[in-house]
């Protein structure tokens, strides 16, 4: 019998990411291209691919190594069942655009696989059915609601209330033929498709700013830049806010996944808790055809919040009282955007810039709807009809009571961060220890290695000048206000932040 570990691992690693993936050079000089696409994640890889298939010539760059962003630390549950959003959608949308984001998202999960059949990928992928579950007799109404709003939008849900585990449920609602995959493994045949189709890809190389023109042309921050007919922004978070203002119209949470061995046998199914807080359960099979249990949930604003290995530990205590746990080979978390009125901003970025293109706000189901993002905007660009492309349009405004919560929210903790009063010295942190700190009088951002060395960087964020906080889980400093995450020496993770924090010696 194998001896139980279940401590949590040392470093954060989603499983995905254990498999082998390509490599690409950093650009080393001006280029021009058909179509530029920023990001290399399921968005970027799939519009560069539908693309490249109709002889568009295409470039596709990442700021770091592809599939290293949310679509390398995702779930990957491919479903319309989208936590219980049909009733809120038929409410604030009406029924016509409720049943249009379904069909959106029905199609995105077909598009997966289709690919899937016609290049004959192996990435594990298996149908499965979604549930959403209830354990108090609030939500229990709501999960009565959202069947409701399937019947209305002819949606096929079954009801029950019992889940086979012994996790508390009073009302579940089901979405059948659903499914899961290896998302990477899935990407990765993509790409190597791409390639031969003649597109290019170039790793470690950031976009900083996109230029007005005829082509619009974007700088890198080598120095380099890209002319480009037409440029489609799929960074996650738009790099390019000057003209939208996405970062005051969105806000963007973070959640955490513990993979678990256990000698129970899984039964099957994708399953998501609508209480707060919430849980997610799927499996996966690794190489050795051992099945892993991917347990996730325990969201909240980016950087905000109690320590955030906490969140880790919580996923933990829930694994442990309802699994035999035997082993937690791998932790990871994920960070995402959310809109005001909770349907992506996919296409031009402004009713002005129809050659610039952004996909971003899927809400942590970026399987389905980064798909159907990715064409809607390769059909923009084939100037062909697509019949979601106005329910996505990033120009609508809605949502404006959720917009003005969210920036208060903003304005709240930029105060709060700039009167905290700082204690501590870097001579006080502890072996793999970080905080902010005092020095030469001003604040600052620090970090003691597993070797004793001292990581020390500008505590101001250099999107929008907040203070960065200490994530105690991933080794990071992030930013309350608008998200941007930072690496322990200052580099940029994730955006809206272009600029990376100043190194203080």
């Amino acid at each position: 019998m194998t001896e139980k570990n279940t401590d949590l691992p040392q470093f954060p690693e989603p499983f995905w990411r254990a498999l082998t993936l390509p490599s690409f050079s950093k650009l080393d000089r001006d280029i021009t291209t058909d179509t530029l696409i920023v990001g290399g994640g399921i968005t970027g890889i799939t519009s560069a691919y539908l693309l490249a298939k109709q002889g568009v010539k295409v470039t596709l760059i990442d700021a770091g190594e592809i599939l290293n962003g949310t679509t390398g630390h995702t779930t990957a549950k491919i479903t319309a069942q989208h936590g219980l959003i049909y009733d809120q959608l038929i409410t604030e949308h009406g029924e016509e655009k409720a049943k249009l984001y379904y069909e959106a998202n029905a199609e995105g999960m077909q598009l997966i696989k289709d690919l899937v059949s016609e290049h004959s990928i192996e990435c594990n992928l298996t149908a499965q059915d979604a549930y959403i579950y209830a354990n108090t007799d609030e939500y229990k109404n709501k999960i009565q609601k959202e069947l409701k709003a399937y019947q209305k939008l002819g949606i096929r849900g079954d009801y029950t209330d019992e889940i086979p585990f012994s996790i508390p449920c009073k009302a579940a609602v089901i979405m059948k033929d659903q499914a899961q995959f290896h998302p990477l493994k899935y990407l990765k045949a993509l790409i190597s498709a791409f390639q031969e189709a003649g597109g290019i890809i170039y790793e470690q190389t950031t976009a900083m700013k996109i230029e007005d023109g005829d082509p619009p042309t974007v700088l890198t921050d080598s120095g380099h830049s890209i002319k480009s007919k037409q440029v489609i922004v799929a960074s996650h978070y738009p790099f390019n806010d000057e003209t939208g203002l996405y970062f005051a119209r969105m806000h963007v949470k973070r959640s955490y996944v513990l993979a678990i061995r256990t000698e129970q046998e899984y039964p099957g199914g994708m399953f998501y808790c609508a209480d707060t807080p919430s849980r997610s359960l799927r499996y996966t099979e690794g190489d050795d055809g051992e099945k892993l249990i991917l347990v996730g949930g325990d969201g909240h604003k980016t950087g905000q919040g109690v320590s955030m290995i906490e969140h880790y530990e919580a996923l933990k205590d829930f694994s442990s009282h309802y699994f035999n746990v035997e082993d937690i080979p791998y932790r990871w978390s994920a960070q995402d955007i959310v809109t005001p009125d909770k349907i992506p901003y996919v296409g031009p970025v402004t009713a002005n810039h129809q050659n610039v293109l952004i996909a971003t706000g899927y809400a942590k189901w970026g399987m389905t709807n980064g798909s159907i993002a990715a064409k809607i905007m390769s059909d923009h660009i084939l100037q062909k009809d697509n019949r979601y492309a106005d329910l996505y349009n990033p120009s609508r405004l809605k949502g404006l009571k959720n917009m003005v919560q969210d920036n208060a929210d903003v304005a709240k903790h930029l105060i709060k961060g700039k009167l905290a009063v700082i204690h501590k010295a870097p001579e006080d942190l502890g072996i793999d220890e970080g905080a902010i700190v005092k020095v030469n009088g001003d604040k600052a951002g620090c970090y003691r290695d597993q070797d004793g060395k001292l990581h020390i960087v500008d505590s101001t964020c250099t999107h929008m000048g907040c203070e960065v906080v200490w994530n105690s889980g991933d080794r990071t400093w992030d930013c309350p206000c608008h998200a941007s995450r930072f690496s322990i020496s200052g580099e940029v993770l994730n955006g809206p932040a272009v600029e990376p924090l100043k190194k203080i010696r």
